[in-house]
């Protein structure tokens, strides 16, 4: 099997590093007599459908037998309250600088006593959709949010005879299974936003009094990510697609942004039939360091629902949303109301079927890496020559937040942030990333180019800008030219979006930006004791930049 879940009566020992307090604290919790175990979606549908607040819409779900639901399957709207997003703010990571572990455990000791006066539903899922990567998990959630639990189980895979079969098949891995407690109803006066507490190296994590959806999805991949980390992968947060081209060639790209950048929507357009396109993801996947290969981690998608209008194709293909309105058809029928007219951020699980060709694992190691950005220094599409640099720029990749996050702090949320890799769920220090984009740069000759989705000089980037330049690129019909005097850079000129390295304004504006970066750099090697200090070269490839220009 790939991850351990059993053990041998002598291995239960203190002595077995695989064990913890907070592993233990967590398991336990899942052997209680008030905790029921779910065996088959269709059970968990059935439980969903029952909770008051369900809104069962007349929509049916296409695929039930393929996705192991009753054939009558609708789908189903369950509506949070004012929280409609993730809250970074609630994240504890266990072995983190300033993080007290006897104090957390302690909250977690009480947090799991209280529990233990409401029902609860387990079941498990395998993270990593391939045999040379799998991750068995297991999660209990209480009565009255079946509906995530639903969720969850139709995002991840959930263990049938299949997968279980396929899991058993697979390359073992001396790490913990996962597993994920959640209490949305906890509450307590230290922790106004919630808490979601995480021990990486032993994979578990307590989800405690938060109800968004968004956060147990995120908080197993946090999990898997970190293991798969450990084992030679690269965990990644972005989309990743492969390109059927004239003459038996591939194109296999990697796009790199948060929530609301693109991410999505470059991954899974269908480029109007020009192509045969196999989509590996466009969340979550992992990439070996050795041979260049990617594994998907969830067979669905988790998406906002912001650009699509209920008429639109996609819908069809909706298992359960989140946070979105309702209304009656001429016909009288219950339909969602989307394009976050009830409020942002609304959500969707939709299934693996909207994508023609689904595909769970690429062979080909990756031909591009594209960070998104919206920092409006930067033109539309920016190719960087340098390993080094190129992994600079992720490392440094400047975006904006969005409704998918629940911002408890007063910020503007119009000012560019800095999110590494664009992967706010990172649980081990930010060096790692950076040397493992570095080498996978320099080894495998992977180009870079960073999109910028925002705006350029005062104009909006638009998708059809976007998308036509990447199927440019994949075309070899592009001529690149100079980014001013910057010799591993070079810019896509478009017509509209005209770059002019002579108006001084513009280029004092890219150096402030290019500043930023290395401000943020030489930050980062003081805050939290240095957890997340970078190579020297990381600060002396933005120098070099600044220099050149």
């Amino acid at each position: 099997m790939a991850t351990i879940g059993n053990f041998d009566s002598s291995e239960v020992k203190k002595e077995n590093q695989l064990f913890s307090r907070f592993k233990t604290l967590v398991e336990t919790a899942f052997y209680g007599n008030n905790v029921t175990h779910l065996a088959n979606l269709q059970q968990a549908y059935e439980n969903a459908t029952q909770v008051p607040g369900t809104i069962v819409t007349d929509l049916p779900v296409k695929h039930t037998k393929d996705l192991g639901l009753p054939e009558e399957a609708k789908m189903l709207i369950f509506n949070d309250g004012k929280v409609v997003g993730r809250t970074a703010a609630a994240r504890v990571v266990i072995g983190h600088p300033g993080v007290d572990s006897d104090y957390y455990q302690g909250i977690l000791r009480e947090a799991l006593y209280q529990s233990s006066k409401q029902n609860f539903y387990s079941a498990e899922i395998i993270v990593g959709l391939d045999e040379k990567f799998m991750v068995k998990g297991h999660v209990t959630v209480p009565e009255g949010f079946e509906n995530n639990l639903y969720s969850y189980l139709l995002n991840f895979q959930m263990v049938n005879e299949q997968w279980q079969q396929r899991y058993e098949d697979s390359v073992s891995y001396k790490e913990n299974d996962i597993y994920l407690f959640a209490d949305p109803n906890w509450q307590h006066p230290d922790f106004p936003y919630g808490l979601a507490l995480f021990d990486p190296e032993h994979n578990v994590a307590a989800i405690l009094g938060l109800r968004y959806f968004g956060e147990l999805k995120k908080a197993t991949l946090t999990l898997a990510w970190a293991t798969a980390h450990r084992n030679n992968y690269v965990a990644c947060h972005g989309g990743i697609k492969q390109y059927h081209l004239p003459d038996n060639k591939k194109y296999t790209m990697a796009a790199f942004g948060l929530s609301g950048s693109g991410k999505s929507t470059i991954t899974l357009t269908k480029h109007g039939g020009k192509y045969k396109v196999d989509v590996l993801h466009d969340d979550a996947f992992i990439i070996n360091r050795d041979t260049g290969a990617t594994i998907a981690l969830e067979p669905s998608y988790f998406d906002k629902v912001q650009d699509y209008p209920l008429s639109h194709a996609t819908v069809d293909y909706y298992l359960t949303m989140q946070n979105v309105g309702a209304t009656k058809d001429k016909s009288g029928k219950t339909v969602p109301v989307l394009q976050d007219i009830r409020n942002g951020n609304g959500r969707t699980v939709k299934s693996r079927y909207v994508t023609e060709n689904r595909v769970d694992v690429l062979d080909d190691k990756l031909d591009a890496v594209f960070w998104i950005m919206k920092d409006d220094s930067l033109p539309s599409v920016v190719k960087v020559e340098d390993p080094i640099l190129a992994a600079v720029f992720g490392l440094t990749l400047a975006t904006k937040r969005s409704t998918a996050e629940n911002i408890v702090e007063k910020i503007d949320l119009t000012q560019l942030v800095i999110e590494p890799y664009a992967d706010p769920f990172r649980a081990y220090p930010l060096a790692e990333d950076y040397r493992n984009f570095r080498d996978l740069f320099n080894k495998n000759k992977i180009d870079c180019y960073i999109l910028n989705t925002g705006a350029f000089q005062g104009k909006d980037v638009t998708p059809k800008v976007t998308l036509s330049s990447i199927e440019n690129i994949i075309n070899e019909d592009t001529a690149f030219e100079p980014f001013g005097t910057v010799k591993e850079m070079s810019y896509l000129p478009i017509k509209g979006y005209e770059v002019d390295f002579s108006n001084e304004e513009y280029v004092e504006k890219i150096k402030a930006r290019l500043q930023n970066r290395l401000d943020y750099i030489l930050k980062e090697n003081d805050e939290n004791e240095g957890y997340d200090a970078l190579p020297k070269e990381t600060e002396e490839a933005m120098r070099h930049v600044l220099e050149e220009l």
